[in-house]
């Protein structure tokens, strides 16, 4: 089961016609069944790792302003409290706080992009958070631990964004889905792309240094930090290849990466 990293974008990715959607509808056909997916997503940001043990999460609405029609979804899939809690006691055992919330619905990082890939949502999904405040090798170790907790049938899939500057964005007003990405997103995706075919684990865990225009395109680390999640959880000497390339309103880069 390889371990994922998925641009899921703004929301409306759930219901707009785009080729990202389209890839992501597409996806599993390539993948093993998996029995349960753990999902890391840039929208769920604790101080420590927090898992959901909710045996029947929620679909959370955070956000506003978009299309009334994602106000309507519902993904309904089943959470996995003995799953949880294997992950929560797994962690615990290689020295790693981590809380267990009983209670968390499916934020849009988790269910938009599964609500395409698995629209059945009759696999159970695990929720674990982000630590913003924690850097990638952090996320790389908690990668690595999780590899030693889960079987082989569970999917790690990691949801965030390749680039995620919504300052710019927004500030001119919001560009027109298909506009064209400048050369500072594309300058700063094709470098991720090149170096994890690279398996450059040195250069991507030090990116803010490394790569081209990373603080422009990353003014905060969350949206990137679910990679090194899947990073870790393919383990050393990992295989990454992308599996899609491209991009929505000109600044969000909607990459999807594939690690074993």
């Amino acid at each position: 089961m390889p371990a994922l990293f998925v641009s899921h974008g703004a929301p409306d990715l759930a219901v707009l016609d785009t080729p990202e959607r389209g890839f992501l509808e597409g996806l599993a056909a390539d993948l093993p069944r998996p029995r349960a997916i753990v999902s890391v997503s840039a929208h769920f940001e604790t101080t420590r790792p927090a898992v959901v043990a909710d045996p029947a999460p929620e679909t959370i609405y955070d956000f506003g302003n978009f299309d009334p029609r994602l106000f309507e979804i519902v993904y309904p899939a089943p959470g996995d409290p003995q799953l949880a809690q294997r992950i929560a006691t797994g962690m615990r055992e290689q020295g790693q706080a981590v809380d267990v919330l009983e209670q968390r619905g499916f934020d849009h990082g988790t269910w938009v992009p599964l609500t395409l890939v698995y629209p059945q949502a009759d696999i159970p999904v695990v929720q674990l958070s982000v630590q913003p405040r924690e850097g990638p090798e952090h996320h790389l170790r908690i990668g690595r631990m999780l590899r030693d907790i889960l079987s082989d049938d569970v999917l790690l899939f990691a949801s965030g964004a390749l680039t995620h500057n919504l300052r710019e964005l927004f500030s001119g007003g919001m560009p027109a889905l298909d506009a064209p990405a400048p050369d500072w997103v594309n300058d700063f995706g094709d470098w991720v792309g090149d170096r994890v075919a690279a398996g450059d684990e040195a250069a991507l865990l030090d990116y803010r240094a490394r790569a081209p225009h990373a603080a422009r395109n990353h003014p905060t680390d969350e949206h990137l930090l679910p990679i090194f999640v899947a990073m870790g959880f393919a383990g050393e000497g990992w295989n990454g290849r992308r599996l899609f390339a491209g991009h929505s309103r000109g600044l969000i880069r909607m990459d999807t990466f594939s690690f074993q």
